[in-house]
């Protein structure tokens, strides 16, 4: 590399906190690479904004991350993988960044959720535009045709976790009445997919109001270990990304006010700067 691109990161984009519950789970896969982190809090929630509103925030981020020398973006965000990931991919990539790559987090985890299920239906716990993009029933259908697929949507999930409100009675009535709704559509759910990368900080008091033997499936493993399997299987992008096991963090709200919150979902102090997008 020259010195000019002797810093290039793989980026990790979340429209706010989520996302370093993945990021977490990724360094521990491949501690030698360097990561930037990018969370859109100015913007977010993301979860009950339109496609096109979504679309357009993503990109911009992803954009930014490819001029901070990113060349692998992972869109750490369910939102964003089901309203935004499919059409960069397809239509801005082959003109902005024909070398670069942009991945999601529903794929990884679509592709391995029937082996976890001998019932043959499963349940996904999502954010409202998660569910509504029915992006976990287009992905599931091309791996296991054969999954019943329940969904339901948990819209005060996300605000109560990020505001570090999960334990009190009132989170506990939401997260009881989402998992219950779920649970009402099929009592024979034996796998669920978490899928937004907050609820890990609420595993355990999903799994207190389910019936014994359900498996509750959480993103970041499932991500770590795919990324990690994708570089292995495509060496001309892990040559592009520099290793210094570095991690660095970027929000586009206040820095001190995300270090906070932060430090909460990675599991570890973190120090940020502000970007203006």
């Amino acid at each position: 590399m020259s010195e000019k691109n002797s810093y290039r990161p793989i980026g990790i984009f979340d429209s706010g906190f989520g996302g370093l519950t993945v990021l977490k789970e990724i360094v521990k896969e491949l501690p030698q690479h360097d990561f930037l982190y990018l969370g859109d809090n100015a913007r977010a929630p993301y979860g009950s904004r339109s496609y096109e509103t979504v679309y357009e925030y993503t990109l911009q981020c992803v954009t930014h991350l490819f001029n901070m020398g990113c060349s692998l973006v992972v869109l750490a965000c369910n939102t964003a993988s089901a309203k935004a990931l499919r059409t960069i991919q397809q239509k801005d990539l082959p003109i902005i960044a024909p070398q670069n790559r942009v991945l999601g987090v529903i794929r990884p985890t679509t592709e391995i959720i029937g082996n976890y299920s001998k019932s043959g239906k499963v349940g996904v716990l999502g954010t409202a535009g998660t569910v509504s993009s029915g992006s976990y029933l287009v992905e599931i259908e091309k791996f296991f045709p054969e999954l019943k697929v329940y969904q339901q949507a948990c819209p005060m999930l996300v605000p109560l976790i990020e505001n570090n409100e999960c334990t009190n009675a009132g989170a506990e009535f939401f997260i009881k009445k989402y998992v219950d709704g779920l649970m009402a559509q099929e009592k024979n759910i034996d796998a669920i997919i978490l899928g937004c990368t907050h609820y890990p900080l609420i595993e355990q008091q999903i799994k207190k109001y389910l019936p014994a033997g359900i498996t509750l499936l959480s993103q970041g493993p499932i991500i770590a270990k795919g990324l990690k399997d994708y570089l292995q299987r495509h060496p001309e992008m892990d040559s592009r990304c520099s290793k210094n096991g570095s991690v660095s963090f970027f929000t586009t709200d206040q820095p001190e006010t995300f270090d906070k919150a932060a430090t909460l979902f990675y599991g570890g102090p973190v120090q940020s700067k502000q970007l203006e997008l």
